[in-house]
């Protein structure tokens, strides 16, 4: 399987870098080809100008580069920490360069086709809230930001998210745990062929 990888934090040193190096780590022992990307280090523009929005096809080579990278693979994973109940700014940016209509999902007279139909998608998120107040209170709003508004918009029906909380109370021997279940999830997800 070709696998694309996205990371949405800023910090080299999270959590999230661990989360996603552990992941790439399992998928290259499962023998699949992983291309990723870590938005803050590459400098993503997360900006959708009017001029991008109003083009049939984008022009910016980053963003062609990552929508071919996005229809081609078999697999998507996106990990990025809870801020506000959705991912960092960049990613959502990345969603809206990224993931935009006429290229992975088009408009028909019957609704929206999506483009990445048969495709599994693995999110990965962490937060400090509590896992009670994040769904009794929140009701659990990047769980259905990413499965049921971007993923089925775009045709992508395999999906499965993992919320690790809350970070800052966690212990060292936690955090090991979920490395191990991020390597489980993994296996889940992308299995080898």
């Amino acid at each position: 399987m070709k696998i694309l990888v996205v990371l949405g934090h800023q910090n080299p040193k999270s959590y999230n870098q661990a989360i996603v190096q552990t992941a790439i780590d399992e998928m290259k022992q499962l023998g699949h080809e992983v291309i990723f990307h870590d938005l803050y280090a590459e400098g993503f523009d997360p900006i959708l100008t009017q001029e991008e929005l109003d083009s049939e096809k984008p022009t910016d080579p980053v963003v062609l580069q990552h929508i071919d990278e996005t229809l081609s693979a078999d697999g998507i994973m996106i990990v990025h920490p809870n801020w506000w109940g959705q991912p960092p700014a960049i990613l959502k940016g990345w969603v809206d360069r990224v993931l935009r209509q006429g290229m992975v999902y088009r408009f028909t007279p019957e609704g929206p086709v999506g483009e990445l139909a048969g495709k599994a998608a693995l999110v990965i998120t962490t937060s400090n809230t509590p896992r009670e107040v994040e769904v009794g209170v929140y009701g659990d709003p990047l769980e259905n930001l990413w499965k049921n508004v971007t993923f089925a918009l775009v045709g992508l029906t395999n999906f499965l998210r993992r919320n690790f909380e809350s970070i800052i109370m966690s212990t060292p021997k936690q955090r090991t745990e979920w490395l191990e279940e991020v390597r489980s999830l993994v296996r889940k997800q992308f299995p080898a062929g």
